[in-house]
């Protein structure tokens, strides 16, 4: 921003950065006449340019003379002010201040209200006031009501602005507070440090000056900034015109005519600083959604209806819950990326109408307490509240140290017996923490006049007694507090209403006029109202963040919009039902994990929890998938006593294990259990004998460990068999014709009999696949049944599931 007083300020800086040859340089200038004083200093801007109704350009020049003739201390410090400034001068504010320490007579102190000398240390309030008070007068008055008050704030004596108790000031400053404990000197302002002040000027207001003041160190506030500004624009941005600095912010007086908020309309008010009205157009606007029509401001024009949306979301499956808005319904909240309840197991791509299943593992939540977790099971719902593991605590005191769950206070039977405020009663609070409770006696004493007694409470100090001077006629009514404990435990915060003590008759007033004498009776007073405490009464169930505050007189326990949610008796599923007062079952212990005790067991409004009939749906351990016949129950499931069918190694008889049993084996042990104890019965590999070892799993032996005896033509037969295999094809012209027409005979015979042989083989060989087939046929047959009775009952769960989830999806 350009401004035209740079050549003043840096000679005034120049010539004035030590207090001492800044007065020697006043003392040695002559004092300048007013009409001198008055004089604008040339400039590179024409200060006749200035608009005439900025109301900085009107002059004060008799206030200039008065404080040029009055002190040349004062003179030199309003000198390069006016240098700059010209007959656009503003010293109303700050003259009276500077006009007050030339006369060396500032006014008293408004704490002590001793005057204030020159040589003395003071504080000057830089927020408002610019009030002068004594330095150790202040420093007392912030102490004591910073300590006092319940914020550690303390106000300014005069103007009451609030300073924060890291402001309570604590050494001596000039008034531009430049200088430590200024020394007292006859050339310069008292309390000044005869520097340049620097303040920044309207640094309380959003003008944009940029200026720092040019007068010395002077008390009072900086003068208004005098620096041209060309080219200043109003508040609306039509008009500019030439003006002061301190005055660059102005109103053109036409109209605003700025774009509204709507974006249609223009603002019709005068121009104006900060922001335009709302439109006030009005018009015909519908809501959000379309379907209702209103006529409305035109700032009011975008609003919803009270009419429920009930769109259909992108998934297909459920509709729309919110009310009135613009635009597409959105997609399904519970479309996507879904977790377990404990949030550890993922389900990537789970239907939005699916219920996620819980992990197995450990819920590991924190719980109520805030240091330790959940230790049940993946489960839907809160988790317990209360935190039953047991540690070492101490109570309130400190004085016991013992093993309790962690959600229970521990509190111990030693009274305490520190003195109270008043220092004269005991505590005697049973385990205290320190913070002793003010004392509630009254404090009894008899008062100066000897025939009454003071009814303050219990006291210390003489000044916390309210003294009552005794007197003629009826006594003043009592202005504390009545502070009478009412039934539900708070006290009584009105004035006192309690009965009127009668006149002594010692000290009534006789009436000019005889009258017959009347008994004076004691005027009963009114009864304590209702206790008009605000506290916060839970629901039924006691859900957290269902609270209302209700008055003390008033509260009632009420249902909330949550469901019960309390823990079965099966320990794996909440109650369903709508908030409601618990009921303890008969023998249930008092300090159950999963009781949450809202009313008395006896309540007329409580009721039980409803039973679980849904079937077990733990995982069992060792895991297996048989599901658990129990209905479900809180304990671990019971071992698995369904039969697994497994073949044996060679296939000739089937086993049937109990699945405990079965899956506690290793694989080993496994291989063991299913070998049926005879001999293997299987073909041995290109040998017509059976495997003559013991049921086993794997291959059978190889050919040459077979040691059966044959006859000879099958063991040539099956020797050249192998020979075959072995050694590769022999060509036909190697063998004599003559041996082979001789032989013919013989091997003609010798393959009879192996085809028959092996007819004989092969008749076996179907019978026995027909055989296999058929078992096949039947184990996949019952398997089919067995699986399709699975599925009927996985059918009959889901529909059990939703007949419970019904009533609180409505």
């Amino acid at each position: 921003m350009p401004f035209s007083y740079a050549a003043a300020a840096s000679g005034s800086a120049s010539s004035s950065r030590k207090p001492v040859p800044v007065a020697a340089a006043a003392a040695r200038r002559p004092v300048p006449s007013p009409a001198a004083a008055a004089a604008p200093a040339p400039s590179p801007s024409n200060p006749s340019a200035v608009s005439d109704s900025d109301p900085s350009s009107y002059s004060s020049s008799g206030e200039e003379a008065d404080l040029t003739a009055s002190d040349p201390a004062a003179a030199s410090v309003i000198s390069s002010y006016l240098s700059v400034a010209g007959d656009g001068a503003d010293l109303s504010k700050v003259g009276i201040f500077l006009s007050s320490a030339a006369r060396r007579r500032s006014p008293p102190c408004l704490i002590c209200l001793d005057p204030i000398r020159p040589s003395d240390p003071v504080w000057s309030c830089s927020a408002s006031c610019f009030a002068l008070l004594h330095l150790h007068c202040i420093q007392s008055w912030a102490h004591q009501s910073s300590s006092a008050a319940p914020s550690p704030t303390w106000g300014c004596p005069k103007c009451r602005f609030s300073y924060p108790k890291s402001q309570t000031p604590t050494s001596y400053l000039c008034f531009c507070s430049k200088t430590v404990d200024p020394a007292p000197d006859p050339w310069i302002l008292p309390h000044s440090c005869g520097d340049v002040c620097g303040r920044r000027l309207n640094a309380d207001h959003d003008s944009g000056c940029e200026h720092n003041c040019l007068l010395l160190c002077h008390p009072g506030p900086c003068p208004p900034c005098p620096a041209i500004v060309p080219n200043a624009m109003c508040f609306c941005g039509s008009h500019r015109e030439t003006r002061r600095c301190s005055h660059q912010r102005y109103s053109c007086s036409g109209k605003c005519n700025k774009r509204l908020g709507c974006g249609i309309h223009r603002c019709p008010v005068d121009c104006h600083d900060g922001p335009c009205p709302p439109c006030a157009v009005r018009g015909k606007h519908k809501c959000e959604c379309g379907e209702t029509m209103e006529e409305r401001l035109c700032s009011e024009r975008v609003f919803q209806c009270k009419r429920e949306c009930g769109g259909m979301l992108q998934c297909g499956k459920h509709s729309c819950e919110r009310g009135c808005h613009a635009g597409k319904c959105g997609g399904c909240p519970l479309q996507g990326r879904r977790t377990c309840p404990c949030g550890k197991k993922d389900y990537p791509s789970l239907d939005c109408d699916a219920e996620a299943a819980t992990c197995g593992s450990t819920c590991e939540k924190v719980l109520g307490c805030g240091r330790h977790k959940c230790p049940e099971r993946c489960h839907r719902g809160s988790c317990v509240e209360t935190c039953r593991l047991v540690i070492t605590k101490s109570c309130r005191c400190g004085g016991l140290k013992k093993e309790v769950p962690c959600y229970q206070e521990l509190t111990c039977e030693r009274k305490c017996q520190r003195l109270r405020n008043c220092g004269r009663h005991a505590c005697r609070r049973r385990c205290c923490e320190g913070d002793c409770a003010p004392c509630p006696e009254v404090c009894d004493k008899r008062l100066r006049c000897g025939n009454h007694k003071c009814l303050s409470p219990c006291h210390r100090h003489k000044l916390e007694c309210r003294p009552h001077k005794c007197h003629y006629g009826v006594c003043p009514p009592c202005k504390l507090i009545c502070g009478e404990e009412l039934s539900c435990g708070h006290r009584c915060k009105l004035r006192c209403h309690g009965p009127i003590a009668p006149p002594n008759p010692e000290f009534t007033l006789r009436p000019i006029k005889k009258k017959k004498e009347k008994h004076i009776d004691c005027t009963p007073g009114t009864p304590c109202p209702p206790c008009q405490e605000v506290v916060l009464v839970p629901c039924f169930g006691q859900h957290l963040g269902q609270e209302r505050a209700i008055l003390c007189s008033k509260r009632r326990q009420f249902p909330c919009q949550n469901l019960c949610g309390n823990p079965l008796n099966c320990g794996n599923h909440y109650c369903t039902k709508a908030c409601h007062v618990l009921q303890i079952p008969l023998g249930q212990p008092e300090g159950d994990q999963f009781a949450i005790l809202s009313l008395a067991s006896a309540s007329a409004f409580a009721e039980p929890c409803e039973e679980c009939n849904l079937p077990c749906q733990r995982v069992r351990e060792p895991p297996c998938s048989h599901p658990c016949p129990l209905p479900c129950h809180l304990n671990d499931c019971p071992p698995c006593k369904a039969l697994v069918k497994r073949p044996c190694h060679c296939g000739a008889m089937v086993h049937a294990f109990e699945c405990m049993y079965y899956n506690n084996l290793n694989a080993t042990e496994q291989q063991k259990v299913r070998s049926c104890g005879g001999p293997c019965h299987r073909k041995l590999p290109n040998c017509p004998h059976l495997c003559s070892e013991i049921c086993h799993p794997g291959q059978c032996p190889s050919v040459d460990q077979c040691m059966k005896k044959v006859k000879a033509a099958d063991s040539e037969l099956h020797l050249r068999k192998i020979q075959e295999i072995k050694s590769p094809a022999v060509e036909v012209e190697n063998v004599p014709k003559r041996r082979k027409r001789r032989n013919r005979g013989q091997e003609s015979v010798e393959s009879s009999k192996f085809q028959e042989i092996k007819a004989v083989a092969l008749k076996f060989l179907l019978v026995i696949f027909l055989s296999i087939i058929v078992v096949a046929g039947l184990y996949l047959l019952w398997k089919g049944v067995y699986r399709l009775s699975d599925w009927m009952n996985e059918m009959e769960e889901q529909r059990a599931r939703q007949r419970h989830l019904k009533p609180g999806r409505l």
